[in-house]
């Protein structure tokens, strides 16, 4: 196996930018969701299968405009793709049941449970130094999904699981699923650049969709044929936005505009799904914001203080 080629550098900062690709990727993800679920009775492993396989289209042709594309088959670590392919597919495929399952803004919210999972997985998988403030966060953060979650865990309350409490579990078992995904991640762009790791990801996923079609198979109406290929593109051309988003900028300045798609999937959800969100989740949903932006801010501020650290220390 031929070792991947350097990396190149950066562009210069350019905050602007940064935020614009970073929202418009996260408004393309939420087009991307809003049709996933509005094909209705798919089976998970088909909707995987397909939003992966359209994918893989806009980001080759992107990588070959690059010029790119040879460059973007090449790793020195095809198990560790594999491993991210395995777990970003059971992500999906909880995060796909929830969306067929929930009221789109609630299983958006609850997904915002996963960058406080990453600072867990990454204290206990990692050997990341996380201290009081982000501990607090992420158990302040903690006891917001609970509120988003409670009133569809029923069963707890000797109710039977309906539906909706099976989604509100498959979204948060997605958001463990998708917190491995990312500590997967961190390890793999030590070695890997950030095209590859995306084209490899939409390879196996697709690969690992197509096993699970012979557990379930509807012949799409024409109308979810359309509906499959434009989220498959969709979601190759966001992620490609989303890539090139912390190119321009810092991650902790760009990575809090991940949560204007709670707003965006306030509107979508009364506009197409006629979803009128409970109160309950609303205070679940902003506690869980306020962790995860406080997480964003103290990490943007220990780099800060890390950078310094080492302008001032003279070279051993």
């Amino acid at each position: 196996m031929s070792p991947p080629p350097p990396v190149p550098p950066d562009p210069p900062d350019n905050v602007a930018a940064g935020i614009g690709l970073k929202v418009i990727s996260v408004a393309i993800f939420l087009l991307m969701a809003s049709l996933l679920k509005a094909t209705g009775n798919l089976p998970p492993g088909q909707l995987v299968f397909f939003r992966s396989l359209f994918a893989i289209l806009p980001i080759i042709v992107f990588l070959a405009w690059r010029g790119e594309l040879v460059d973007g088959f090449k790793t020195a670590n095809p198990l560790g793709h594999l491993t991210r392919g395995l777990v970003g597919t059971g992500g999906m495929v909880f995060g796909f049941i929830a969306l067929t399952r929930l009221p789109l803004p609630e299983a958006i919210a609850i997904n915002y449970a996963t960058p406080l999972l990453i600072v867990v997985f990454g204290a206990l998988i990692l050997k990341e130094t996380v201290r009081l403030y982000r501990w607090s966060a992420v158990a302040i953060g903690l006891v917001g999904v609970g509120i988003i979650l409670w009133p569809r865990l029923t069963i707890f309350s000797g109710g039977p699981l309906d539906d909706a409490g099976i989604g509100a579990l498959m979204a948060l078992l997605a958001c463990v699923f998708a917190a491995f995904a990312t500590i997967a991640v961190r390890t793999l762009v030590r070695t890997e650049r950030s095209a590859t790791v995306v084209l490899y990801f939409s390879i196996f996923t697709s690969f690992i969709g197509a096993l699970m079609l012979p557990f379930g198979w509807i012949d799409p109406t024409p109308e979810q044929w359309v509906m499959l290929i434009v989220a498959g593109i969709a979601g190759g051309i966001a992620q490609i936005l989303l890539t090139e988003s912390y190119r321009h900028a810092d991650v902790s300045l760009v990575a809090p505009f991940e949560y204007t798609s709670l707003l965006l999937s306030l509107g979508v959800g009364y506009l197409f799904f006629a979803e009128i969100p409970t109160p309950t989740m609303l205070v679940g949903a902003l506690i869980v914001v306020g962790a995860g932006l406080f997480i964003i801010f103290r990490e943007h501020a220990l780099g800060l203080e890390r950078r310094k650290s080492r302008e001032v220390t003279p070279p051993q």
